[in-house]
């Protein structure tokens, strides 16, 4: 009996506020994934090329960006680079970017793009993670359109969940008119402070809310996690013992046990 080749299971981080650990999320979730021996592609979708930063790839030495691919200039293939983990690739992103917006504005099917490049790669990785802007704008809606699942990191801090009814409304008529195939694979409280009573009180208001969309796993507030970017590397690599390299560990774990997700 034929073979199929496995599918890539494709993840988009999202939450339209900035500052809540979707980056540091994107880069880390990704090496747990290619640690735990998946392969895995990180997607930088955020012209402020974070993502990219934090994997060591010097934005000023690369020819060819996400940009490029999405103007329909570079094949997908061409524009995978290496990390410092053999399993793990990064399609790199820069400040040109944010061209994708005013030139697609007037193309039609311009909130396919990407699901189309990525298509070309998703038989040669088990799991495609994209970091997406911090606002839900047409790289968000073209995130959201290529993704099998959405992963939302919810910050444990004032104002937690404004904003968060306008990021579901936004999936909820993708899910009607794009991709009616999206799912929510969970809610991830992030920068949770054990000593505060107020990260417990956003924690319990998640949990009452979303019941059992919300991870068992809680990323803490961690010095070693905020200064691995720096040196260009995911926390695993940086420091393996600290508890925020734990942390993704934990939630790579629960998403590649998690009944939506098991590779097959």
């Amino acid at each position: 009996m034929l073979k199929l080749p496995k599918m890539a299971h494709i993840i988009c981080i999202a939450n339209q506020k900035g500052g809540v650990g979707k980056t540091t999320t994107a880069v880390n979730l990704s090496a747990a994934l290619a640690v735990s021996e998946k392969r895995t592609l990180l997607v930088d979708c955020d012209p402020q090329g974070n993502a990219t930063t934090g994997l060591g790839i010097d934005k000023n030495s690369i020819y060819h960006t996400l940009y490029h691919g999405m103007i329909g200039q570079v094949a997908a293939r061409n524009l995978v680079l290496n990390s410092d983990i053999d399993t793990l690739k990064i399609i790199p992103s820069r400040v040109e970017l944010i061209g994708f917006e005013v030139e697609m504005m007037s193309k039609p099917k311009r909130e396919m793009v990407l699901k189309k490049l990525l298509a070309q790669l998703a038989d040669s990785f088990e799991y495609i993670i994209i970091d997406c802007p911090p606002s839900l704008s047409l790289l968000t809606v073209n995130a959201l359109t290529a993704a099998d699942f959405m992963l939302i990191p919810l910050q444990c801090e004032f104002y937690a969940l404004e904003g968060l009814g306008q990021l579901l409304q936004t999936m909820k008529r993708i899910k009607h008119n794009l991709n009616p195939k999206l799912k929510i694979v969970g809610i991830l409280l992030t920068m949770f402070d054990k000593r505060t009573n107020l990260s417990h009180q956003v924690a319990e208001d998640a949990e009452r809310y979303f019941k059992h969309m919300v991870f068992k796993t809680m990323v803490p507030r961690n010095v070693r996690l905020g200064e691995a970017p720096s040196f260009g590397k995911p926390i695993l690599l940086y420091d393996v013992t600290s508890p925020g390299a734990q942390s993704y560990f934990n939630l790579a774990k629960e998403i590649m046990g998690n009944e939506f997700c098991r590779l097959s």
